[in-house]
């Protein structure tokens, strides 16, 4: 725990870097545990550049090298905002999934944090008829058209509309498929981000050290299992967003 404790120290107190255009400061970094990696067996080779050391068999993650793919994650993110482009959310880990509801609904931008339906974006003329028919069904509560069914079939219905709720809720607005995706961890997240390199959507994405940076087009070489850390990066990106469109 000492060892841990005193690399915290050793990134707080590396060479002094100003706070940039983000607000992006190590030692803030450092604080939230950004720079926690996995054990030492599990990292991936590809994220060996990334590593600081080694601290109780757990690679540390350079900060220093974190923070200008953050910065340029956050500039893509920044234009994407501007031009009022939409980006999915996704973080189906429980720890993840309060952060990135609040931080996608904070931004009006869609979200997932239920298991990822395979098809969402290759089968997306299925799934929005899904979500048409989720729409129609609470229009037609709304308005009192189901009295006209037995307690029985209402009770059906209900029973369907919130199946598909659960499934479709952080979607539900989504019209067309998304112009870029951010995941909370790249191995997780597998199968959105396999969807998304097929229909070129480019993936923004958490990369810890037992992950292949090399599989989304934006890698934050971060601690993707704390919630500090997750909240941290999560905040950046809101931060960025709102500021992107506070005169629209």
């Amino acid at each position: 725990m000492q060892k841990v404790k005193s690399s915290i120290k050793m990134l707080s107190e590396k060479p002094d870097v100003q706070k940039d255009e983000f607000g992006l400061d190590i030692a803030e970094m450092a604080k939230a545990g950004l720079h926690f990696g996995q054990r030492t067996s599990k990292t991936h080779p590809k994220m060996l550049p990334y590593v600081f050391g080694v601290r109780n068999a757990i690679h540390v993650i350079d900060l220093e090298k974190t923070l200008p793919v953050f910065r340029e994650a956050l500039q893509f993110i920044r234009s994407l905002a501007a031009d009022k482009k939409k980006i999915l959310f996704v973080g189906t880990k429980i720890q993840h999934k309060d952060a990135v509801r609040k931080t996608a609904e904070a931004c009006e931008m869609p979200y997932v944090t239920e298991r990822w339906l395979g098809g969402t974006f290759t089968n997306f003329g299925i799934m929005a008829k899904r979500i048409e028919h989720l729409k129609e069904l609470e229009q037609k509560k709304a308005e009192g058209a189901l009295a006209q069914y037995t307690k029985k079939e209402r009770a059906r219905i209900d029973e369907e509309m919130e199946r598909l709720d659960k499934k479709f809720h952080g979607i539900k607005n989504i019209e067309k498929l998304p112009d870029a995706i951010f995941v909370c961890d790249i191995n997780k997240e597998a199968g959105a981000i396999k969807e998304a390199r097929m229909k070129g959507i480019p993936v923004i994405g958490i990369c810890d050290t037992n992950a292949d940076p090399t599989r989304v087009n934006f890698a934050i070489p971060a601690n993707d299992d704390a919630i500090s850390s997750v909240r941290y990066i999560l905040d950046k990106i809101r931060e960025t967003i709102l500021g992107a469109t506070k005169n629209d």
